[in-house]
Parts: structure tokens; C-alpha cells; sequence
């Protein structure tokens, strides 16, 4: 087997696309951050994702309470919706779950900031 410097990587699988727009709306870097990873994490298919504040922060280096800072400043620029989601414990119990995102069309985002 010949070794290779630079393993072959699918396209689809294993990389995501930033919108060239996001760069127009005058979002700080910590958003521009969250909304990346969220971009990363989100199903193909349905534009959702639902990562928590906990792990969105492990992966762009930040706190639960910084990244809630910035998912709403992505909500107020019109690239996120939020939705609450709940979860049923073993003991029949309901409890609040992690936030689920829809990653919503680019173009609406730039409508509202123009």
C-alpha cells in the first residue's frame, strides 16, 4: 500500500458551505462562530440541528452563556430559529431539552438586514 500525504476526503461527507453572505451582515466573530458550527451539525435534509449551549461552546472554545449571547444575536439578524424541545425521563417525569435550530435560507437574512 502506497502511502499518500493527503487521505482522499468526500466532498459531501466532510465538509459544509458558508454562504459568501454572511460576511455583508456585521455579525462579531463569536456569532460568525456558532452559526459555523451549527452550519456543521445540521441535517442536510431538514436544515435542523440541536446541539446543546454545552456542546456548542466545547467546539468553538467558549462558555454555555456566551454562546446563548450569540444564538440570539443570530435569531436578531434573522439566520437561526430556536425552538424548545422536551424530554420524558424514565420516571414519566417532563423535562426541558436542548434547543432545537432551523437554519433558516440565507437570502431572508439578507432581506432583513437591508
Amino acid at each position: 500500500m502506497k502511502y499518500t500525504p493527503w487521505p482522499k476526503r468526500d466532498p459531501v461527507k466532510n465538509y459544509f458551505q458558508l454562504p459568501n453572505e454572511i460576511f455583508l451582515l456585521g455579525l462579531s466573530p463569536g456569532a460568525l462562530a456558532v452559526y459555523s458550527y451549527l452550519l456543521c451539525c445540521e441535517d442536510r435534509n431538514t436544515y435542523q440541528c440541536w446541539p446543546s449551549y454545552k456542546t456548542i461552546g466545547r467546539a468553538v472554545k467558549m462558555s454555555a452563556n456566551t454562546v446563548r449571547k450569540y444564538v440570539l444575536e443570530l435569531e436578531d439578524k434573522c439566520l437561526i430559529r430556536t425552538e424548545p424541545t422536551t424530554v420524558i425521563t424514565r420516571d414519566g417525569r417532563k423535562r426541558n431539552g436542548t434547543l432545537r435550530y432551523h437554519i433558516r435560507p440565507i437570502q431572508e437574512a439578507v432581506d432583513h438586514y437591508y
